[in-house]
């Protein structure tokens, strides 16, 4: 009876993440409470403060949940990507495309975490989420761009944490334009594009190997 319990309650937490997902979505985060969310699961406004303290812990459930796997991939990568600092970067940076293009989840939460979401009032947590995030790949592509400037003896025309943050700015904005223009291009074969003429800019030459 009690795994049947535990069992009952992580089916009821997924739904309610399933129901953020779409109501977010339509209604955007700020103007959703919980009560909406808890109604579209079909659940009550009880069982929604039973998983989640706030709409802030929904919204991390939320993230997490297509997140971590990714992660987690990232981890497995092919020896041939591992071994290679600058295709180890350009191959999670086209993954992340890949995956948003190719997992209808994945595309709404980051749909949800890139146009639905103002960071004020409860939600001013999320913007320290956001900064982490964004300082954790700031470190992954600094030291992988270092190493890739070694590796290639070549010398990066700016400071590698100044190269990093540039290359934010080109994969940020590239899915900015994506949501905003209603998926009107090509965003993997853009990135593609994108990246590597960045990186070039930069005098490192990428060993083109397909993301998959």
């Amino acid at each position: 009876m009690v795994r049947k319990t535990k069992e009952e309650a992580l089916a009821t937490r997924s739904c309610l993440i399933d129901a953020a997902e779409l109501v977010f979505l339509d209604r955007g985060v700020s103007q959703t409470s919980l009560h909406e969310v808890a109604k579209a699961a079909g659940t009550s406004r009880g069982a929604i403060y039973w998983h989640f303290k706030d709409k802030a812990a929904l919204f991390d459930a939320m993230m997490e949940r297509v997140t971590l796997p990714m992660e987690q991939s990232f981890e497995q990568l092919p020896s041939e990507v591992t071994n290679d600092p600058l295709n180890a970067l350009r191959h999670r940076l086209l993954s992340v495309l890949q995956i948003m293009v190719s997992d209808d989840r994945t595309c709404r939460v980051f749909e949800i975490a890139t146009h639905k979401v103002e960071y004020a009032g409860e939600l001013l947590s999320l913007k320290d989420r956001h900064r982490t995030g964004c300082k954790k790949f700031l470190g992954f592509a600094e030291s992988n761009l270092k190493a890739a400037a070694e590796m290639q003896s070549v010398r990066l025309p700016i400071p590698a944490d100044m190269a990093a943050r540039g290359l934010h700015a080109v994969f940020n904005g590239l899915i900015q334009d994506w949501f905003l223009g209603n998926f009107d291009f090509d965003i993997v074969e853009n990135g593609c594009k994108f990246i590597d003429t960045y990186l070039r800019g930069l005098g490192l030459t990428p060993d083109v190997v397909s993301a998959d």
